[in-house]
């Protein structure tokens, strides 16, 4: 079972989703919550309409919605995720070309994010206390599996995280944490 607020993604959602700058709003508004363009600009150094204009991108594919409840007039547009994650898989592009580049593109970008997070945090460490340093993990294992216990794996997984996302830590010393996981057929 998929967890909640977790959407599978057709290629123009892939593709607005894995544009660097649009990545990156996507995890400002996942992690620090609702925005306006303003907002995150200044977070981003980008200029305002560059902003406007990726999130009228992303909110086309419905990747972020409008949060008018948050708006204090009618000209000012508050932005939040509409989404928790988005699962797609190559295999589901089969026979569309476009889809197929989409998907492979978005894979090997989602891997250089992934480990992008990681170098900074190698980089950023030594600005944590030690007690980060020792919480933050690195897993990996060799498993023999058939597709099915896979994907169960990487459900049980997701099912894990989405436990922590809807209990998140309230305490003052809570942070915002990467977390991913990847789970191929491979060869040592």
């Amino acid at each position: 079972m998929a967890p909640a607020n977790r959407r599978s993604a057709s290629s123009s959602v892939i593709a607005a989703i894995h544009h660097p700058l649009r990545r990156r709003l996507i995890d400002l508004l996942g992690v620090d919550g609702p925005a306006t363009a303003s907002q995150l600009a200044g977070r981003t150094g980008e200029l305002v309409g560059n902003i406007s204009h990726h999130l009228k991108v992303l909110a086309a594919a419905e990747v972020i919605e409008e949060a008018p409840e948050l708006a204090k007039n009618r000209r000012e547009r508050w932005w939040r995720s509409a989404h928790q994650s988005y699962s797609w898989s190559v295999a589901d592009a089969e026979g569309e070309p476009a889809g197929e580049l989409i998907a492979t593109v978005a894979e090997e970008r989602n891997v250089t994010h992934h480990a992008d997070k990681v170098r900074a945090w190698f980089d950023l460490r030594h600005e944590y206390d030690q007690e980060w340093s020792r919480a933050a993990f690195a897993s990996d294992s060799w498993l023999r599996l058939t597709p099915e216990r896979l994907a169960e794996l990487g459900d049980r997984i997701g099912d894990l995280i989405q436990e922590y996302y809807e209990n998140p830590s309230t305490e003052p010393s809570a942070t915002p944490v990467y977390v991913f996981a990847h789970g191929v057929p491979a060869r040592p």
